[in-house]
């Protein structure tokens, strides 16, 4: 199966995603703290309620303001982080000045807002914030309201020292978090990675279909001499076959070739660029697929192509884009080179999508092909083929968010499947 990607999927914004953190963060936190008051409090040990409550308090509006404008689209300034963070900084120092100063056994949660910090913002604010944490810390070594009775306490017929019962659950929690940030660092760069391979091919591509279009424009500039010397010679061929009415048929067909071929070179320059400005109303979707048909029927007469289309009653307007048209016609050319006696043509839609199923009565798909069809100046013909018509179609499909698949038909021969949205070509009504 052939398909292009139609688009890059959009990453998140960074400055939502570090919202997003930091609102993690933070909550994991307040729960943290909450949780130590409550155990504090039922092991009868007096703190004081109005400082706990304005530091909770505090850290909670924060993470209110902080979903607040993560439900916003607009950016996110650069600065609000490192604000927000610095709220968080001067929470954490209000609870521990009133809790033991640095004595307090949470007192590691000064290192949580700078985790954010290094992994979100730039360096000046990263070092920005740790001297101010560094400066907090250092002030509660001389300045805090001591605790009592925080130290020695019977649990479960157990004496434990409850500082370090806080330290260690101080490790336990913020093993956790580092774990749970190093994860989320390490996919985030693994998508970083993706995203730039995938930039990196479509980069390529571009590149490849500028080229093919300089020497499409070059080939039209040098094929015209020769087609117009040729449109000479055949006119005065058939002043001289005049009487002869086989070979004047027969040389009719070619003179219809060169033509056709004189119109194809022409419509390159002439269409580039105003495929959307020359489709002037628009046409039906019925009506832009018979016109196709016809014009590749012109010039494969001997393929008998059997055509079904759906007999829906919506028949939706869209914008007539030539491309599309080359791109059809290119299937129905690989198509009648592996079955030149019959191909098939079905074609069904409805308000959204337009699905199309070309199938050949050929040799089928080797596995050889399966894995190189699609690259360009890659031909499975033997002696004749450029090796671009898959190319091009996938190139035009994926401008209008469609896809290709190509795959070997149960009863023989290739079946090639499009599908194509009809939002980037219906006209408004």
């Amino acid at each position: 199966m052939i398909s292009f990607m139609t688009q890059l999927i959009p990453l998140a914004n960074p400055s939502h995603r570090n919202l997003q953190r930091l609102l993690l963060l933070r909550s994991v936190m307040i729960t943290f703290m909450l949780a130590a008051t409550f155990t504090l409090f039922y092991l009868h040990i007096p703190l004081p309620q109005l400082p706990i409550a304005i530091a909770v308090g505090g850290m909670l509006l924060l993470n209110l303001i902080t979903l607040l404008r993560l439900r916003k689209h607009s950016n996110v300034h650069e600065i609000e982080l490192p604000l927000m963070l610095l709220g968080d900084l001067a929470a954490l120092t209000i609870l521990f000045y009133y809790t033991g100063g640095y004595s307090n056994p949470l007192v590691w949660m000064y290192l949580l807002p700078l985790t954010v910090a290094a992994v979100a913002l730039k360096r000046a604010y990263a070092w920005l914030l740790a001297a101010v944490a560094v400066a907090c810390y250092s002030l509660l070594v001389f300045y805090y309201v001591p605790l009592s009775h925080l130290h020695m306490h019977d649990i479960a017929g157990k004496t434990l020292d409850i500082h370090l019962v806080g330290m260690w659950l101080g490790f336990v929690v913020s093993a956790g978090i580092i774990a749970f940030f190093v994860t989320r660092i390490g996919q985030s760069l693994r998508e970083y990675d993706q995203l730039m391979a995938t930039v990196r091919e479509q980069s390529l591509e571009s590149e490849r279909v500028l080229s093919l279009g300089t020497l499409a424009a070059s080939a039209a500039h040098e094929l015209g001499t020769p087609l117009s010397t040729m449109a000479v010679i055949s006119n005065e061929l058939a002043q001289d076959l005049a009487q002869q009415p086989e070979q004047l048929q027969q040389l009719q067909i070619l003179r219809t070739q060169i033509q056709r071929c004189k119109e194809i070179l022409s419509s390159i320059t002439r269409n580039a660029g105003q495929n959307r400005a020359d489709a002037g109303q628009g046409q039906s979707l019925r009506e832009f697929l018979l016109e196709s048909i016809q014009r590749w029927r012109d010039t494969r007469p001997a393929t008998e192509l059997v055509l079904t289309l759906t007999d829906s009653e919506t028949d939706p307007i869209i914008f007539t884009d030539r491309t599309l048209t080359q791109a059809l016609q290119n299937l129905l050319d690989n198509a009648a080179d592996a079955s030149p006696e019959q191909i098939l043509f079905n074609a069904n839609w409805d308000e959204t999508r337009l699905m199309i199923q070309i199938r050949d009565f050929g040799d089928g798909l080797s596995e050889e092909v399966k894995q190189q069809l699609g690259k360009p100046f890659f031909s499975a013909k033997a002696e004749q083929g450029m090796g671009l018509g898959v190319y091009l179609t996938q190139v035009i499909l994926t401008r209008f968010n469609g896809e290709l698949n190509l795959s070997n038909h149960p009863d023989g021969g290739v079946l090639a499947v499009v599908r194509l949205p009809l939002k980037n070509l219906r006209i408004a009504k």
